[in-house]
């Protein structure tokens, strides 16, 4: 398996999903299992290989359609082995038809070190036409139209991670009780596959969900606004009662408990490790430190709220807005950096509000940042009031029993931010740190 190990590790090196950028992958293939065709002419396999060349070893999922003749798309060729050309599954037909019917008809496919099962809410589909979406980061999306005309929107999991994945499981939760909030859930994939250091890992590897034609993103929607200064209130106004009904059915259908003293002292350290690592990255950070942790120390003495299911990685960006179904909420993986078996730990609600807020302060900024800039201050501080006013419409007292928290949490985030942007857009600081300033003088004032 040498050639084919070559020509992935060289062809995965160019994908956008690669997640250790600026180095050679170095992968070896830990195992595969096979999937089977509608069309005799060509197979479809899926394997699992092991990155060995970041510090922590990552496997990533690689389906792979070979075609004894060169007929696939020549954007999305892998490489020619065996006899036969290679092609990235996710861009062939074949595959998603396959993976559709392995889904939700709730079959089985065994491997070499590896198998899958189908899991579904409802009653087989089949998909009869495919095309993959471009600009997605982690994973690869797909729209597939289903034979009664209907689209769905299927993810294919590229790193693959042990454990339960919060994409599927708040997804099949909230699908199951009936939200309207949420994309249906139609179908998902589990897996088992051997890990880098020769033990088993199992879980998720794809879903499939409904997929809202004209839809507009949340984010595209808030900048087009905010640069022609359109008001956004109503809107910002509906996305935050919609946050607090998301939040109310996560909690009627997955776990909720009282936090604990020790769930404070965690997030309390997770706070300071991450304020350290700023201040010593980003000097101007150092003289907000005492006031920043006079907030967080604050908001550990105030009153504990419930902790559920979240979001967990709420912004602009995670929003669709349906003409049909109002606003939508998508892509419960939470936050990319926190190990998977973090993500599905039940939360305090503040944190995604604090999200949504600082997303919009971030329109604000980088329309500044534009040439000319658009001065968007004044269009944020009012979509930002607005939102807490609607999530307030339906959540009650909500945000002001827990408004240290939530000042906290927007700090923290914020904190972050710095960090990153500090890593990755050095001139870009400027709108993060603006924001703690801003938050340290509400508080003092």
């Amino acid at each position: 398996m040498t050639e084919l190990t070559e020509l992935v590790g060289t062809w995965m090196r160019r994908q956008r999903w690669y997640s250790t950028k600026n180095v050679e992958p170095r992968l070896r293939l830990l195992a595969s299992f096979e999937t089977e065709p509608a069309d005799g002419d060509v197979r479809i396999l899926t394997h699992f290989f092991c990155d060995d060349a970041p510090r922590t070893p990552r496997i990533y999922q690689v389906p792979v359609v070979a075609r004894a003749d060169r007929d696939g798309d020549e954007a999305a060729l892998i490489g020619e082995a065996g006899g036969r050309y290679l092609y990235d599954g996710c861009t062939e037909e074949a595959y998603v038809a396959a993976l559709v019917q392995l889904m939700t008809g709730e079959d089985r496919a065994e491997g070499r070190d590896a198998h899958a099962q189908g899991h579904s809410l409802g009653e087989r589909l089949v998909v009869r036409s495919s095309r993959r979406l471009t600009g997605e980061q982690s994973n690869t999306s797909i729209v597939g139209e289903l034979e009664d005309g209907r689209p769905a929107l299927i993810k294919v999991f590229r790193v693959v991670q042990d454990g339960e994945n919060p994409d599927v499981s708040t997804l099949a939760a909230l699908t199951a009780g009936g939200s309207r909030r949420t994309p249906a859930l139609l179908g998902w994939l589990t897996g088992r596959w051997p890990t880098a250091d020769g033990g088993t890992a199992s879980g998720e590897l794809a879903l499939m969900q409904d997929f809202l034609p004209g839809s507009e993103d949340g984010w595209e929607l808030a900048v087009s606004a905010a640069e022609r200064s359109e008001d956004f209130t109503e809107r910002a106004y509906l996305l935050g009662a919609g946050t607090a009904e998301l939040h109310r059915s996560m909690a009627q259908v997955l776990p909720t408990t009282l936090a604990s003293k020790e769930d404070v002292a965690l997030a309390l350290d997770g706070m300071f490790r991450r304020l350290t690592v700023t201040t010593t990255e980003v000097p101007e950070v150092d003289e907000l430190r005492a006031g920043i942790a006079a907030v967080y120390e604050e908001a550990a003495a105030a009153p504990l709220p419930v902790l559920q299911r979240i979001h967990g990685d709420l912004h602009l960006g995670q929003v669709l807005y349906s003409p049909e179904r109002g606003w939508q909420f998508i892509d419960f993986e939470g936050e990319p950096l926190r190990p998977l078996a973090e993500r599905a730990l039940p939360d305090a609600t503040m944190r995604d509000v604090a999200g949504m807020l600082r997303s919009f302060d971030y329109v604000a900024g980088s329309l500044a940042r534009r040439e000319p800039p658009v001065d968007a201050t004044a269009w944020a501080s009012d979509a930002r009031g607005a939102y807490l006013g609607g999530y307030a419409s339906v959540a009650g007292s909500e945000v002001e029993d827990f408004r240290l928290l939530l000042d906290a949490f927007e700090l923290d985030k914020a904190v972050y931010e710095i960090a990153y942007e500090a890593r990755h857009r050095p001139a870009w600081i400027p709108i993060p740190l603006a924001a703690v300033q801003r938050l340290l003088a509400t508080r003092v004032g």
